[in-house]
């Protein structure tokens, strides 16, 4: 492989990509000069994304695609390879969230965040390794989270996904070492996306405690979804196996590998601090 990977005349594939990071690394990859396949479960949202892409003249494909459903995944794989455009880029980054301690989720909504924030990782990995073979160099980007290096309480199903997401690109990264095919896995902190709004309450949480909830996660999401993609971008462009974006998710990364059992506690006492002050 060169020593950076080159975005003119790839083509990337997107998922997650109607809006937040993946919206913002449409943007950013059209920019630099690849094509694109854009997939989401919303349709509108990838219209929306795909609309100003084109008419500044970058060749986008777009597919409706639930990351839960195996089948459909299997289905899109064939789509693409049917269409003929190379796949040197994956980008997974589709992912829901759900708040709650585990105790009060209910557990189908665990197992949907399973199969569409790790499962559909997996899926999407397997399903285009054969094409991403089949080009002279590729990359695979995981989309993590800061929550697969620090397991905060109420983020359970989060926690288990995003630390799974990391395991599995680790295993998958040396499996693939020598080969044409790169892995890096992200760990983004706070970013200014809509997963928290979107999320999905535990039963019996009452409004007033959903507001609460929504207004400190509201305070924590700051980094505009474009300078997430940039860090994001020229990471993958150095070929780093492992990128942080934002100083929070630097900060926890550092607290966690000095602190690994008493993180949460002191990001507690942090979080009051800065309430207080």
């Amino acid at each position: 492989m060169s020593r950076r990977f080159d975005y003119s005349g790839r083509t990337a594939l997107i998922t997650g990509a109607a809006s937040g990071i993946g919206a913002a690394l449409a943007a950013g990859l059209a920019a630099r000069g690849a094509s694109l396949i854009l997939v989401d479960i919303n349709a509108d949202g990838l219209d929306a994304v795909a609309a100003p892409l084109r008419a500044d003249g970058c060749a986008v494909s777009t597919f409706v695609v639930d990351m839960a459903d195996a089948a459909a995944i299997a289905r899109l794989a064939k789509d693409v390879e049917a269409s003929g455009a190379p796949v040197h880029l994956l980008f997974n980054n589709a992912g829901i969230a759900l708040g709650g301690m585990f105790e009060d989720v209910e557990m189908a909504d665990f197992e949907r965040l399973i199969d569409i924030n790790l499962y559909g990782v997996i899926r999407m990995s397997r399903a285009f390794l054969p094409r991403m073979r089949a080009v002279d160099e590729a990359h695979i980007v995981n989309i993590s989270s800061i929550f697969g290096i620090v397991a905060p309480a109420g983020q359970a199903a989060y926690s288990t996904a995003k630390f799974g997401v990391k395991g599995f690109s680790n295993a998958l990264r040396h499996e693939l070492a020598g080969s044409s095919i790169g892995v890096t896995t992200v760990h983004p902190g706070g970013v200014a996306t809509q997963i928290a709004a979107s999320a999905k309450s535990p039963p019996g949480a009452s409004p007033e405690e959903m507001e609460a909830a929504r207004k400190q996660t509201q305070r924590l999401l700051v980094m505009p979804p474009a300078e997430a993609a940039r860090i994001i971008l020229d990471g993958v462009a150095r070929r780093k196996p492992r990128i942080f974006v934002g100083r929070d998710a630097h900060t926890m990364m550092w607290l966690e590998r000095i602190f690994p059992t008493r993180y949460w506690s002191l990001m507690q006492k942090m979080v009051g601090a800065k309430r207080a002050s």
